[in-house]
C-alpha cells in the first residue's frame, strides 16, 4: 500500500499538471526594457496582440527603459517564473556584459524562449555624398586615416558595434560620433555632419527610397527584398561579415517546461502568421520563430563575436 507521504506527493504532482494545463489564467506582462516607439517596441506589441488573442488573456506591453536595457531584463529575471512574466528583447542583450563591469542579473537568470526577429542594418551616406560605393569609402578611409567618422545610437548599439566591427576586419583608422539614440545620428549623416553609419533598414529605407540617403551595402549574409540592388559587405569586401539587429523573447530562469514549451509553441504560431510577417518585413525585419535551445545557440554565437569585438576595440560606455 501507499504510504501518506506518497499519496501526498501524487497529489501534488498532479495538481501542479492540472495548473500548468490551465496555462494562462491571467493576464501576461510582457517587459521590453526600452522606451516606447523605438523599434522593439513596435513589434512587441504586434506580437502581444497576436499573442493574447491565441492565449485567450491580455498580454500587456510594460516598458521599463534604461541602462541599455538592463533594467527591464533585471525585473524579468527577478519576477516569479510562472510565465506570467516575460521580456522581448533585443541585441544590446548579447552586447551588455561586455560593456558594464557587472549586470544588475546573473548570467543564467534568464532562460531563451525564442528568437522572434532577425533585421539587417544598411550602410548609409548622405545622398549627395562623394562615397558611392564600399570600396570608396574604404580608399578615402586609407588616404585620410582619422578623418572618416560614423555615427551610432550610443556604444552599446548595434549600430556602433557593425561599423567597428567593419572597421576592424579592414583594420581601418576611422573615429566614432555617438549619439543618445539612432534617430539624431542618421539625421546628422542624412545633413553630412557624419560620413556614414549603420542603420536599421527599417529607420534608413524611406529615406533611401526618398533620395535622402544612400545605401552602399547591407549587413546581412543576403541581400534585403528591400534593397535588392544594394550589395552585401560579405559580397563585397568581408566575406562572412554579418551584423543583425535581433529581437527574442525570454522568461525567468526555472519557469516550468510545459508553461514555457506552450508560450514558445503559440509564440511560433503567431510568428508563421501572414499579416505578423508582413508587418516585419515591412519594418525590414524576417520573422524567425525558433526552439529554445536554437535560440540559446543562436545568443552563445552573438556573445562570442560582439565581446571579441567589445574587447579589440577597447569599446566603453558613452
Amino acid at each position: 500500500m501507499k504510504s501518506l507521504k506518497q499519496y501526498l506527493l501524487a497529489a501534488c504532482a498532479c495538481a501542479a499538471v492540472a495548473a500548468h494545463a490551465a496555462f494562462p489564467e491571467r493576464t501576461i506582462t510582457m517587459v521590453v526594457p526600452y522606451a516606447p516607439g523605438g523599434a522593439a517596441d513596435a513589434v512587441a506589441r504586434v506580437v502581444a496582440t497576436r499573442l493574447g488573442a491565441k492565449l485567450g488573456v491580455s498580454v500587456i506591453v510594460d516598458n521599463k527603459a534604461g541602462a541599455s536595457g538592463t533594467i527591464g531584463a533585471g525585473f524579468v529575471a527577478k519576477a516569479p517564473a510562472d510565465g506570467y512574466t516575460m521580456l522581448y528583447d533585443a541585441t544590446p542583450q548579447s552586447i551588455n556584459p561586455h560593456l558594464f563591469p557587472k549586470m544588475p542579473y546573473a548570467a543564467n537568470a534568464l532562460q531563451p524562449l525564442s528568437l522572434v526577429l532577425l533585421a539587417p542594418n544598411a550602410l548609409v551616406v548622405k545622398a549627395d555624398s562623394p562615397l558611392k560605393s564600399v570600396s570608396d569609402l574604404i580608399a578615402r578611409a586609407k588616404a585620410e586615416p582619422g578623418k572618416l567618422n560614423f555615427a551610432s545610437g550610443g556604444s552599446g548599439t548595434v549600430q556602433r558595434l557593425a561599423a567597428e566591427l567593419f572597421r576592424q576586419k579592414l583594420n581601418l583608422d576611422m573615429v566614432h560620433v555617438p549619439y543618445k539614440s539612432g534617430g539624431p545620428a542618421i539625421a546628422d549623416v542624412m545633413g553630412g555632419q557624419v560620413d556614414f553609419m549603420f542603420g536599421t533598414v527599417a529607420a534608413t529605407y524611406p529615406l533611401i527610397s526618398g533620395g535622402k540617403l544612400r545605401a552602399l551595402a547591407v549587413s546581412a549574409p543576403e541581400r534585403s527584398k528591400r534593397l535588392p540592388d544594394v550589395p552585401t559587405v560579405a559580397e563585397t569586401v568581408i566575406p562572412g561579415y554579418e551584423a543583425y539587429e535581433w529581437n527574442g523573447v525570454f522568461l525567468p530562469a526555472g519557469t516550468p517546461e510545459p508553461v514555457a514549451a506552450k508560450l514558445q509553441q503559440t509564440l511560433a504560431e503567431v510568428l508563421k502568421e501572414d499579416a505578423v510577417k508582413q508587418r516585419l518585413s515591412d519594418l525590414g525585419a524576417q520573422a524567425i520563430g525558433s526552439t529554445p535551445a536554437d535560440f540559446a545557440v543562436f545568443l552563445k554565437q552573438e556573445d562570442a563575436k560582439w565581446g571579441e569585438v567589445v574587447r579589440k576595440g577597447h569599446i566603453k560606455l558613452d
